[in-house]
């Protein structure tokens, strides 16, 4: 089947000198070489009583277009725009974010809710320039072909793991993400494997808590874990689930510190701990591999943080980290209070 063109000025010019003279429309068809449907529906449309005159014929196709024309929603000034333009180059935020957004923020309101497509389109729409670059720069990086697993416990120095700590004694409550407290931990390697960045990040909450490492050590690990982890609530402090890596290997103190049990995933087997290892991903569009982490001061890491924790996430219903966790404490000092 042929691609359908429209009719052109001379083609709508034989057409009504055909139709004066009284040819009928399967005549006019095969005289243009047209189907007899787009040659009868041209007259009924656009005929005027009896008669049809090209230029009124031309003049009515042309307005019918002009009204089959959606008005662009991002158009650029509008609030609509800065409200996408600012979350995705200062928040970095998806266009399925803004999208899932836009519809929790004004679910009464459909001028306000635009199409993650849509998004992508305006991007690409921009006229060549700094904003146009901007924006481009500002969408995800599409992810690099899976190659071999990594294996955390394959490098020189991974701990033995007593059996009682190991990953398949973690309560069921862990595993199913049903009550808060239980996290997942890493280290992101800089340049050369000399610095590196704690990464730590609850399970049922995605709440993402960043450790600055003065080194690469199992001394520096127990002290910027026990650092930051004793900031937080001793009810959020239940467990943690960590590969086999040397840095972990003063994991006895860190436990006794924090007062949390401390579990090792299996060797060759990072979707134990999914939700950390999707986290690194999403870390390094700020920590680019190959960069010096040392150079990283704490206060950055928690900036860091705290964009990815007022990211929305479509896992938490397109509520963001910080919502979810916020919920949790709320909830926690509740119940105490009806206790007391």
């Amino acid at each position: 089947m042929g691609t359908y063109t429209h009719l052109t000025a001379e083609e709508r010019g034989l057409i009504m000198a055909e139709h004066q003279r009284g040819s009928s429309g399967a005549a006019i068809a095969r005289l243009l070489g047209r189907s007899r449907a787009t040659i009868s529906r041209e007259l009924r449309r656009n005929s005027t009583g009896a008669s049809y005159v090209a230029r009124l014929a031309a003049q009515a196709y042309r307005e019918r277009r002009r009204r089959c024309v959606r008005p662009r929603k991002l158009v650029q000034g509008s609030w609509l725009f800065s409200f996408v333009r600012d979350r995705l180059i200062y928040r970095w935020w998806s266009p399925q974010q803004i999208a899932a957004t836009l519809v929790r923020m004004y679910p009464d309101d459909p001028s306000r809710h635009v199409s993650h497509e849509t998004i992508y389109a305006a991007i690409y729409a921009q006229p060549k320039g700094a904003l146009r670059q901007e924006m481009i720069q500002a969408l995800r990086q599409a992810k690099s072909k899976r190659g071999r697993p990594r294996r955390t416990a394959a490098r020189a120095g991974a701990l033995r793991i007593p059996e009682e700590i190991q990953i398949k004694h973690r309560p069921e409550e862990v595993e199913a993400r049903l009550l808060p407290g239980h996290w997942e931990g890493d280290f992101m390697k800089g340049a050369f494997n000399r610095s590196a960045v704690g990464t730590l990040v609850e399970r049922k909450s995605r709440f993402v808590v960043l450790c600055k490492m003065k080194d690469c050590s199992a001394e520096a690990a127990l002290e910027s874990f026990t650092r930051q982890m004793q900031r937080l609530p001793a009810f959020l402090r239940q467990s943690l689930t960590y590969d086999r890596g040397s840095e972990m290997a003063r994991h006895e103190e860190l436990a006794e510190r924090l007062k949390l049990t401390i579990y090792f995933a299996d060797p060759y087997a990072p979707w134990q701990r999914g939700s950390n290892e999707n986290t690194n991903g999403l870390l390094r569009q700020f920590m680019p591999k190959g960069t010096d982490l040392s150079i990283l001061s704490q206060a950055q890491l928690n900036d860091i943080a705290r964009l990815l924790n007022g990211r929305p996430r479509e896992t938490l219903d397109w509520h963001t980290p910080e919502e979810v966790m916020s919920k949790e404490i709320s909830n926690f000092h509740n119940r105490v209070a009806l206790e007391c």
